[in-house]
């Protein structure tokens, strides 16, 4: 498929009493509006199936635990699998990973039409702390719960389209793109929960959040000549407020379609893959203007280096 109608299925708050099967027949509403919609992918948000537990300070790991997918699909998430199969949707989402070896991960997978798992990825770039915080509002606790991923930022063939995935604060980080880029991506799924203050500036509220959330996914988009899809769990959350401004941006770097809400809402663009190809063979054609002997130190350094 070159062309796919995609819908960003944002979702309201989740409640730490919220059971995943009731999440889960909420996502199934929405996927219902979005066969009537003639979707052919749509796209959920990070934890897409629990509250964002990160916020919560925890010493049990049994306790901790409690929040994480042992496997996917599982008894509550089949029947989500099962209707997308049905409308023959493609599907992206986010949840919290335990794998067999006692690991844990921050994790989106996408399937294809059929309802068949053919993409994984797990969070690399994990933002906030380890330990509790008395300095911040709230706790960000996703350094202490999750590892960073190990699977990279692959791509993969999905009918015929190549698409990529990244998870919330990766979209901040132009390397994210630019290694998918790299692979000639040409749709880029990510989730978010983002909270609508910032726990260590009390000034940078609402509208800064959104606009530093759209600057990246438009600016990702842009510089390399793919379409994006930003998901919001949005709405407050056990007394936490999330943002929501779930996007959809073409690979020119425009918005095409917007939440105008924080609740469980689904937005929809027509999407031509073809239309990648001009910037990635234009101003954005690597092959011929990347000068790589000058980028060394990406990857050779982590933290700022100052010269002497």
């Amino acid at each position: 498929m070159r062309e796919w109608v995609i819908g960003a299925a944002q979702m309201g708050a989740i409640q730490k009493r919220d059971t995943r099967e009731a999440v889960v027949a909420r996502m199934i509403a929405l996927l219902d509006r979005a066969a009537a919609s003639g979707c052919d992918l749509v796209v959920f948000p990070e934890l897409a199936l629990t509250t964002f537990f990160p916020r919560w300070y925890m010493e049990d790991q049994a306790e901790v635990d409690t929040w994480f997918e042992r496997e996917m699909p599982n008894a509550a998430t089949q029947p989500l699998f099962d209707r997308a199969r049905e409308h023959r949707i493609a599907i992206s989402f986010g949840y919290a990973e335990l794998t067999p070896e006692g690991r844990h991960f921050n994790t989106s997978i996408v399937t294809d039409r059929e309802g068949e798992i053919v993409g994984k990825y797990r969070k690399v770039h994990l933002p906030g702390h380890v330990e509790y915080d008395t300095g911040r509002d709230f706790q960000h606790l996703e350094k202490r719960y999750f590892e960073p991923g190990d699977l990279g930022f692959e791509t993969f063939d999905n009918e015929g389209t190549l698409m990529g995935m990244c998870i919330c604060n990766d979209r901040r980080w132009p390397e994210t793109w630019r290694v998918m880029g790299l692979q000639g991506v040409e749709l880029v799924m990510l989730g978010y929960n983002t909270p609508s203050v910032n726990s260590q500036n009390r000034g940078e509220g609402l509208e800064q959040r959104l606009y530093h959330s759209e600057l990246s996914v438009t600016a990702g988009a842009y510089q390399n000549a793919t379409w994006a899809v930003a998901v919001a769990k949005a709405g407050v959350e056990d007394g936490f407020p999330l943002m929501g401004g779930s996007i959809i941006v073409d690979p020119d770097g425009f918005v095409v379609a917007r939440a105008q809400t924080e609740e469980d809402e689904l937005i929809t663009a027509t999407c031509d893959m073809e239309r990648c190809q001009f910037g990635k063979t234009t101003i954005f054609d690597f092959a011929r203007h990347r000068r790589i002997e000058h980028y060394g130190r990406i990857t050779s350094q982590t933290g700022v280096e100052r010269q002497q």
